[in-house]
């Protein structure tokens, strides 16, 4: 993997893995920023077993062409799970996690998917920390954020400025390749780890980030950020 490894742009098939759970208010929108990205695509999504309607939205939007693959879970299992799930029935030589909330924006691929394309990279972090538009939110989530990421920095001897990042762009063999058993958020800390264990050339570049409060939905909360700490020693101490 040490060489220049480029993928051909008209070679380039990108893998979305879509997790949704009680997004009906949001999936619509995200497919139509998704589908504005002009790049060959595989639309996944993966309704880890909603109870606000998002099936029917899903359904609805998969007979219309939007969705090529749609999976749904038999009872709740958490984001990893779904991303798992998603991630097992792609095929693209390149995949990327997209959330359904809104928070993060397609139109920032460009440059996610760049140095994976121009052969420098096996994977390209999105990062909300490198000078990207953002909105102003919760300053402990910031805190709980850069704790999480210099634990796990430490324990992979790599120097992120965000782990906990959504936006993780990886060549498809290489994903699909990765030993992933986290059912919930520590699906982040666990790639990261499993990658710096594969020895990936890993990169970063700025992303926007337009994160939302609990009252519009946001899902993840303090008990996630104290089991990430358990998951980042479990995946590179304990594995």
């Amino acid at each position: 993997m040490r060489g220049r490894t480029p993928v051909a742009p008209s070679d380039l098939v990108l893998s979305v893995l879509i997790p949704v759970y009680n997004e009906a208010a949001t999936i619509e929108v995200i497919l139509d920023q998704v589908h504005a990205v002009a790049v060959r695509k595989q639309v996944i999504c993966v309704d880890d077993r909603s109870t606000d309607g998002t099936w029917d939205v899903l359904e609805r939007l998969k007979a219309a062409g939007r969705i090529d693959v749609l999976l749904r879970h038999d009872i709740n299992r958490g984001k990893g799970a779904a991303i798992r799930t998603a991630l097992a029935a792609s095929t693209g030589n390149v995949v990327i996690v997209q959330d359904a909330d809104l928070e993060y924006d397609p139109a920032d691929w460009p440059g996610l998917l760049e140095p994976i394309v121009d052969g420098r990279a096996d994977a390209v972090f999105g990062s909300r920390f490198l000078s990207g538009p953002h909105r102003v939110l919760y300053y402990w989530h910031s805190v709980g954020n850069w704790l999480l990421t210099t634990l796990s920095n430490m324990a992979t001897n790599l120097n992120l400025t965000d782990m906990e990042t959504c936006y993780k762009a990886i060549r498809g063999d290489l994903a699909r390749s990765l030993r992933l058993t986290s059912d919930r958020f520590g699906f982040e800390p666990e790639v990261t780890a499993r990658l710096a264990q594969a020895r990936a050339r890993i990169f970063e570049v700025p992303i926007s980030y337009s994160g939302r409060t609990y009252a519009e939905g946001k899902k993840i909360g303090w008990r996630d950020g104290v089991a990430a700490f358990w998951h980042i020693l479990r995946f590179n101490l304990f594995s």
